[in-house]
């Protein structure tokens, strides 16, 4: 499944943003001690993007979408994990819009309930994100609607990237933003809006590594998907329009099970914010010692989704 949109860049992301601003919650960033969480070097600063609209970043481009796209006043579809789909669910509710949102079974039922709360027609189309995806198409190629991909869209990547807009203005201090990878369509924004400004490092599952063999393959390929973190971070591939901005990343970290779980334990622990797996893996990174950062180095940490039910991580 690839786009073949343009690709983003920092010029399509600075449109978008005063577009979605009307529609969006500028969502807080607070530094804190490296050794508040056991770890060395200098302070840490945080990002709460799970604070956003939906629980998650994916608000942003949903409303870019849903803005910025002609045809979407007829209805949309888009197929998700659970997280875009809330988004789209949200968007369209607040833009007066019908929303049909394919969901495949391993979907979270705190996400399927945030969806069925904004109003959204909710379809099982499969046990997979991509058997989800092939059903939404379907429907939306029989009823000639609009399609809003999760993470391969011109327009989703624009409105993603102004997290790292945003990022950037309240924290103009860091050298390295960690950010969790699933099909890319977060990472390559905040790629396309700070290419050459900031270190961008990402995080994902080593059970979906997909930006990472992406790199080593030098294409996107398919990749098995499997974890704790499958129903955010499960893209079977990257997306074609975050592996065209890939130049601009650090090589990324791979994560297990068991250091997404840490991070969330730690994140709960230490500053008694809950983060959904997906959500907490660019935390893992530290944690895990898998990224190590220099002396003085100034590291952001993007939380980036808290769509989960309760504060229990066995």
């Amino acid at each position: 499944m690839t786009s073949t949109d343009t690709i983003p860049d920092r010029t399509s992301i600075l449109a978008a943003e005063p577009v979605i601003r009307p529609h969006i919650r500028t969502t807080p960033v607070f530094t804190t001690a490296a050794a508040d969480f056991g770890l060395d070097g200098a302070p840490l600063t945080f990002k709460l993007e799970f604070m956003q609209h939906s629980g998650t970043f994916k608000a942003r481009g949903a409303f870019a979408n849903l803005l910025m796209r002609e045809g979407t006043d007829k209805g949309v579809v888009a197929a998700s994990g659970g997280n875009h789909g809330a988004a789209v669910a949200y968007a369209a509710r607040a833009l007066g819009i019908k929303a049909h949102i394919y969901v495949p079974s391993i979907s979270s039922p705190a996400k399927i309930a945030r969806i069925r709360h904004y109003g959204a027609e909710i379809v099982v189309g499969g046990d997979t994100y991509v058997d989800a995806y092939a059903a939404g198409h379907a429907f939306a190629a029989e009823r000639g609607l609009a399609e809003v991909h999760a993470y391969d869209g011109f327009h989703t990547l624009s409105g993603q990237g102004t997290v790292g807009l945003e990022w950037l203005e309240q924290s103009p201090e860091l050298d390295t933003l960690l950010v969790a990878v699933g099909g890319g369509g977060l990472i390559g924004g905040i790629a396309a809006a700070l290419a050459g400004k900031v270190k961008i490092v990402g995080v994902e599952p080593e059970n979906a590594a997909t930006l990472a063999r992406a790199m080593e393959a030098g294409a996107p390929v398919d990749v098995p998907v499997s974890g704790i973190a499958a129903d955010s971070l499960g893209a079977r591939r990257i997306g074609s329009l975050c592996f065209a901005l890939s130049g601009a990343l650090e090589k990324p970290v791979l994560l297990t099970d068991d250091d997404i779980v840490a991070a969330q334990r730690s994140i709960w622990d230490v500053l008694r914010l809950v983060a959904e797996p997906g959500g907490a893996a660019a935390m893992g990174a530290l944690l895990s010692g898998k990224y190590r950062p220099a002396k003085d180095e100034r590291v952001g940490v993007l939380l980036c989704g808290a769509n989960t039910t309760a504060v229990k991580f066995d």
